[in-house]
């Protein structure tokens, strides 16, 4: 399965063709949908809830990415068909809370109860139908992109250790070439000795992609046969851009430094910066509005889990852009004397959260304020958390590069917090490390938007919440 590059982000194009496919259809549904309601109508009806196409866009925008806030578009879900069926019910019910929103701010986008429920049946059934196909064309071995690995010592052996098995349903890895006398880390009925010219061994094995994985790129590298390869026409690419593309993070064990100002990406600049900041403000503003009442709700209910007394609000000091410490804002969620034996790391069901507090930090309800952080300057809606300077300080000491994810604003949501876990020891800051950096070289405001279109999937299905 192909990709291409966005805005130095990896989309695969078989996905972005089934939202294209999907919008599509959404949009037909809806003018079926008003030819069904509408069939036995006065021309004076009919007249007054024309034109149909601008409501038709809107219904297929906002179902579009409500299906993509719930994982819908995601290469790497584990979710079968009744997974896929069940999260797409999800994503259309979802669905009617921003066409509420936009039907309530422009009314002449509005069509009727009986019509949008019709328009719902149809895109429902639609869906199934265009997902049942996609899965089945998904299993075909046409579909996948056919790879060639150079190399079969350490940095190659890690291509077999994908966490799961969809992780490697885009690729059929053909083999793995040996390369001179190096030490082989791969099984022996993977590896192939290929006798003919790399180029037509290449084309006649039909192989689409060439991952460069020696682990001494000195010793017995064909340069002249994958410059002819690429030549004609083969995809070659290193092992860390491979790891970049499918994983979306930047892998640090077998991290070149020299790849990291030689590769695309790690750009900033004052426009980039300017536009991101320009984001945050607009939406933090439109936000607003919206959240305060919610917010009013949180701390009234922290007010009274703490006896009516106790702070609501709880400051603390994170490290933000270029190191810069700020204090950051959320509703408190632990108790007063949480961390009276100092600074400690939130573990699962950790018995300093309060009750209220466990309810919104599933949902992720204490994040709230920092929608001041945001308007103050301090964060950006999307971005590396921020971490605490005593931890940073002990993580930097043993984590290579960790100080790099302060080269961006931290966010309220990120690109880590999408792709992994709740993050409680050394080990998972390493992981999470890793995306924050694919973050930093690739950050750009479609990849924002997708994250924050994701972070969705995240607080409803309770993702990393502790």
């Amino acid at each position: 399965m192909a990709t291409i590059r966005i805005f130095r982000h990896y989309i695969p194009t078989a996905f972005l063709y089934l939202a294209v496919l999907e919008g599509v259809f959404f949009f037909l549904a809806f003018e079926w949908a008003v030819a069904i309601r509408f069939w036995e109508s006065d021309p004076a009806t009919l007249a007054s809830v024309q034109p149909v196409w601008p409501k038709a866009i809107v219904f297929s925008l906002v179902l579009v990415l409500s299906m993509a806030g719930m994982g819908l578009y995601e290469r790497r879900t584990r979710d079968g068909f009744e997974g896929l069926l069940l999260r797409a019910m999800a994503s259309f019910a979802l669905g009617l809370v921003p066409l509420a929103v936009i039907f309530y701010l422009a009314p002449e986008l509005f069509l009727g109860r009986g019509a949008l429920a019709i328009a719902y049946s149809i895109s429902l059934l639609g869906l199934v139908l265009t997902r049942g196909l996609f899965l089945r064309l998904g299993d075909q071995s046409m579909l996948k992109r056919r790879v060639l690995v150079l190399g079969t010592g350490r940095k190659a052996a890690l291509i077999t250790r994908y966490r799961r098995s969809s992780d490697m349903r885009e690729l059929h890895l053909v083999g793995f070439a040996r390369m001179g006398d190096a030490e082989e880390h791969i099984e022996p009925e993977r590896i192939l000795d290929i006798d003919s010219p790399l180029a037509e061994y290449a084309i006649d094995h039909d192989i689409d992609e060439i991952v460069v994985a020696v682990d001494d790129r000195r010793r017995g590298l064909p340069v002249h046969e994958i410059l002819d390869c690429k030549m004609s026409g083969v995809h070659v690419v290193d092992l860390l851009s491979f790891f970049e593309r499918e994983m979306g993070k930047i892998k640090l064990d077998v991290l070149d430094p020299s790849w990291m100002f030689l590769s695309d990406g790690f750009r900033g600049g004052a426009v980039r910066a300017y536009l991101k900041r320009l984001f945050d403000i607009v939406l933090a503003v439109l936000l607003l509005p919206l959240l305060l009442p919610l917010m009013l709700v949180v701390a009234v209910a922290v007010f009274i889990e703490g006896g009516l007394r106790g702070p609501i609000l709880y400051r603390q000091v994170r490290v933000g852009e270029n190191g810069r410490p700020f204090r950051i804002v959320k509703f408190r969620s632990m108790k007063t004397d949480a961390e009276k034996d100092g600074a400690q790391w939130a573990t699962r069901n950790d018995t300093r959260v309060t009750r209220v507090g466990a309810v919104i930090r599933k949902v992720r309800l204490d994040e709230l304020p920092q929608i001041f952080n945001v308007l103050g300057g301090n964060m950006s809606f999307v971005g590396p958390r921020p971490e605490r300077p005593e931890f940073v300080e002990q993580l930097a000491e043993k984590i290579p590069y960790y100080n790099e994810r302060h080269r961006v604003k931290p966010g309220l949501t990120g690109w880590a917090q999408i792709c992994y876990q709740y993050g409680a020891s050394e080990e998972d800051a390493f992981e999470k490390l890793q995306y924050d950096l694919y973050y930093v070289k690739n950050y750009s405001l479609l990849l924002d938007l997708m994250i924050l279109v994701q972070t969705v999937e995240v607080v409803l299905m309770g993702k990393g919440a502790h």
